[in-house]
């Protein structure tokens, strides 16, 4: 995939900046920034790996929204890398019942990508 964003050097410094202090950032905050990356169609898993870790570890924290974005996330970590071991993979169904829950009506977006799954 590449990243369909006009102002790639800006999403570049802003994983650059967020792999350097991903710790800090609260629960909400990661899946804020995985569910951008995901929305832009980043194409360096990296990030989503880094992401997806420190949010395993932390999981309890997230509320319903969070965890409903990590599963629009972790479905496109599935489709453009469908090889790779994405620490959220575990957690898909928990993930699926917050975003049926949160999502009564999908996005155009999110059709869209149901319809590539």
């Amino acid at each position: 995939a590449t990243a369909g964003v006009a102002a790639r050097t800006l999403f570049e410094a802003v994983a650059l900046e967020a792999r350097a202090r991903i710790a800090e950032f609260k629960s909400q905050n990661r899946a804020n920034l995985a569910w951008a990356f995901a929305c832009v169609g980043w194409d360096r898993r990296q990030i989503f790996l880094e992401l997806g870790t420190v949010a395993v570890e932390r999981l309890v924290d997230l509320n319903k929204k969070g965890k409903s974005q990590l599963y629009l996330v972790a479905l496109y970590v599935q489709v453009e890398w469908p090889d790779l071991n994405f620490p959220l993979s575990s957690h898909l169904e928990s993930f699926k019942a917050a975003y049926a829950g949160e999502e009564p009506t999908p996005s155009n977006f999110q059709r869209e990508v149901s319809a590539m799954l």
